[in-house]
């Protein structure tokens, strides 16, 4: 692909929107992103706070510990945790400098003041209002489609900011319809490195970082530990799940070690890169290949969430762990046919995994999604694959995206919402 072309600029704008920092579940640092903003601009400590929230935020931010809180859960803590103690500049790293005074006031703070939650009605998959007020002050944040998406902003009565929002549209963003799997093949291969050098070496370091983390600490039902403890760590098939999983395992299990996210989720992003790295480890390929392998795998599972949604019935660790299947092929000197087959056969082993929010269970679902990526591309190499028409599978990569993005955005639209319906009941 050459250098000069609008796709390759686009290219490496979208990994630069995708691959950024983030500490703990993305879902409640967006309302503490939120909250934080919301304190900054009434300009003192709120009195009354009211967060209305999509139903899928609420799922997402039910079950996971809220990071710097002392072990907080939910959105209250969320909220609670940005207005005392965030720093809205930090975008998703917004409570990434709380200490153990701050801890103190947050929990001070949710004492004595109520933080209110109402659910949003509407078919609006990720959609987040944080309303504050002392005295006669108010102050009325939304974020909208995305983490960061301040799409409106009020303080008594007068609009400081206020974009449209347009069904999911993600406005502001680089055009991810530009994306598609050859083009993909082509950019990996082709990349001036220095170009992607920065976000691609900042994943690596954090995410093998926090999967260490997980693989020697206790977090959640520790499932890294238990792949490792029980399985041994001989097989990288293993290493790559364990890894993975761990990296979850402390990411929420309240971890305060930042994540370089994909597609909106560090889950996603791990899943898209660990495996990858454990194998450049066993196979000693050279920096570049890894670079270009990450490459591969980041895009390709930013083209299949584009199709489903950021927020979905369908567990993101899926399209990750088909992506990171896809870079393993890479690095092992696969070619075109090798990383579509890779995709195609993961998707037709663990789609339908559903999400049920953010908690610990998320590590085990990442293991099952990197041991099928890591299938489709074997069943590849000993010629094995699934075929178009075999289930929800069509012929051509592109042509099974589509069909994996409609079951997630519009068949599993139902599912989501009787999930959301059996969790609050919990």
């Amino acid at each position: 692909m050459r250098k000069t072309s609008e796709k390759y600029q686009a290219y490496v704008q979208i990994l630069e929107e995708e691959l950024i920092p983030a500490m703990g579940c993305t879902e409640p640092i967006a309302i503490a992103y939120g909250a934080a903003k919301a304190r900054e601009t009434l300009g003192t400590l709120p009195e009354k706070v009211l967060v209305k929230a999509s139903g899928n935020i609420i799922k997402n931010v039910k079950s996971v510990i809220v990071p710097n809180t002392g072990g907080l859960r939910g959105i209250e803590a969320a909220a609670a945790a940005g207005i005392v103690a965030g720093e809205s500049d930090r975008m998703l790293e917004v409570i990434s400098q709380v200490g153990e005074r701050e801890q103190e006031a947050i929990r001070e703070y949710m004492k004595s003041h109520s933080i209110c939650v109402e659910g949003l009605e509407g078919d609006r998959v990720f959609d987040l209002w944080v309303i504050v007020s002392a005295g006669e002050d108010q102050v009325k944040v939304r974020i909208a489609n995305y983490h960061t998406n301040l799409v409106y902003l009020e303080k008594n009565g007068q609009v400081l900011r206020n974009l449209p929002v347009e069904g999911e549209e993600e406005n502001g963003l680089t055009d991810r319809s530009l994306l598609n799997v050859w083009d993909i093949f082509d950019f990996a291969e082709t990349v001036d490195l220095a170009d992607v050098q920065g976000v691609i070496g900042r994943q690596i370091s954090y995410n093998m970082a926090i999967s260490q983390e997980g693989l020697t600490g206790n977090y959640g039902a520790n499932i890294g530990k238990v792949l490792r403890n029980t399985y041994g760590s001989e097989d990288v098939v293993l290493r790559a799940k364990a890894a993975a999983a761990a990296g979850s395992d402390a990411r929420m299990g309240g971890c305060e070690m930042p994540v370089v996210i994909n597609s909106g989720s560090g889950n996603q992003g791990i899943t898209a890169s660990v495996p990858v790295i454990v194998y450049a480890e066993e196979l000693g390929v050279s920096q570049d290949k890894l670079y270009r392998a990450l490459v591969l795998s980041n895009l390709i599972a930013i083209h299949q969430k584009t199709g489903i949604g950021r927020l979905s019935a369908y567990c993101g660790a899926v399209s990750a762990g088909a992506s990171a299947g896809a870079g393993i092929a890479y690095l092992s000197g696969g070619g075109y046919q090798d990383i579509i087959h890779t995709v195609v056969n993961a998707l037709a082993i663990v789609s339908g995994m559903i999400c049920d929010g953010a908690k610990a269970s998320c590590a085990a679902k990442i293991a099952a999604a990197v041991d099928a990526g890591i299938l489709g591309y074997h069943m590849y190499q000993e010629g094995q694959q699934f075929y178009g028409g075999d289930g929800i599978l069509s012929k051509g990569v592109e042509a099974t995206l589509e069909n994996v993005g409609r079951l997630g955005r519009v068949g599993m639209s139902g599912t989501d919402k009787e999930i959301l319906k059996i969790m609050l009941q919990c």
